[in-house]
């Protein structure tokens, strides 16, 4: 889609314009080639200044009349806007689901698994073990490093099934409240729909604390 990050037809598709391949490009609509309206006019502007023209079969437009710039701007600010709406209103309905606490969650963290059918969240044994391991270790004084090189040496593997631990791995089990059987909503949040930057929640919106909200590893 147009809103997309990855991609990789696209930039395949601009590569061999580049070369001299390709004359005349043909797309459905502006939509469809991009919503970003920065990325669709440096996009075209590239493509004209190589001479070859964009053909949007919806706005009935060829980028290389005179005054198309004005018309495909105009079309993709609407196209960027009706993205906008619509993440907008994904934004609240996923909002509500986490306000009354009906929201699912990924939880593809070590102990835990989600039912596929029933979606209910279930411990596993012998993740779970290595989880209080972990926290049992910290207690006692033992470090980031530490911990790392014992979970290694005993050839505990990751989540991933990586046998090599990060310190920052071992830290995110050890500050995440998901193991004591609550869940905080929206620790980060989407700055928009276009650019898909995640940033850390510092009360720029709001969060969700969930308590009970599934069986608890640790105490």
């Amino acid at each position: 889609t147009g809103t997309k990050d990855n991609r990789e037809n696209f930039e395949r598709l601009l590569a061999e314009c580049r070369k001299g391949t390709i004359q005349m490009v043909i797309t459905k609509s502006i939509s469809r080639f991009a919503r970003n309206t920065v990325t669709l006019l440096e996009t075209v502007r590239e493509l004209k200044a190589l001479g070859v023209d964009v053909y949007f079969e919806e706005q009935n437009i060829n980028s290389l009349t005179e005054d198309s710039e004005v018309y495909i701007g105009i079309y993709g600010v609407l196209a960027q806007s009706e993205s906008e709406n619509i993440s907008a209103n994904v934004k609240w309905g996923i909002n509500k689901r986490m306000q009354n606490g009906t929201y699912n969650c990924r939880f593809n963290l070590l102990g835990y698994r989600r039912d596929k059918e029933t979606k209910e969240i279930y411990i596993v044994p012998e993740e779970a073990e290595v989880v209080k391991m972990i926290f049992q270790m910290y207690l006692q004084g033992k470090s980031l490093g530490q911990i790392k090189a014992y979970l290694e040496s005993n050839e505990i593997k990751t989540i991933n099934g990586k046998s090599v631990w990060d310190k920052s791995t071992v830290k995110g089990i050890l500050i995440n409240e998901k193991y004591i059987g609550d869940v905080i909503f929206q620790k980060t949040y989407r700055e928009d729909c276009i650019s898909k930057k995640s940033k850390i929640n510092r009360g720029e919106v709001d969060g969700y604390l969930i308590m009970d909200n599934h069986p608890a590893i640790i105490d």
